[in-house]
């Protein structure tokens, strides 16, 4: 199995976790079968693009394609906006992704 292919299995599992569902929860909410998550999560089934994007969907998750020289500035996007600990809290301030210092050169 690839390392993105792996990465995808993790999202989701943590997405549905995440959630609070289970593997049969998740299942009656998108149509694809108890048994077919949990071998997807296990990486025991090549995933189908249909199922991906049933599942995404009911986790809130957004599917899209992007230029690979755009995924690290993707990547810390997401990070950001998710908190230190990949939960989103609106009562804990963030701390800026990057931060404007004064030119002494004027």
């Amino acid at each position: 199995m690839s390392y993105v292919t792996e990465q995808i299995l993790e999202s989701l599992r943590e997405a549905r976790v995440r959630k609070g569902f289970s593997q049969r929860e998740l299942s009656a909410r998108s149509g694809v079968p108890q048994s077919h998550i949990s071998k997807i999560e296990s990486g025991g089934v090549d995933l189908r693009m249909s199922s991906l994007i049933a599942l995404a969907r009911v986790l809130d998750l957004e599917l899209f394609v992007a230029p690979k020289k755009s995924v690290p500035a993707i990547k810390s996007i997401i990070r950001s906006s998710q908190g230190i600990n990949g939960i989103s809290d609106e009562n804990e301030p963030m701390s800026p992704v990057y931060q404007l210092e004064e030119n002494d050169d004027d």
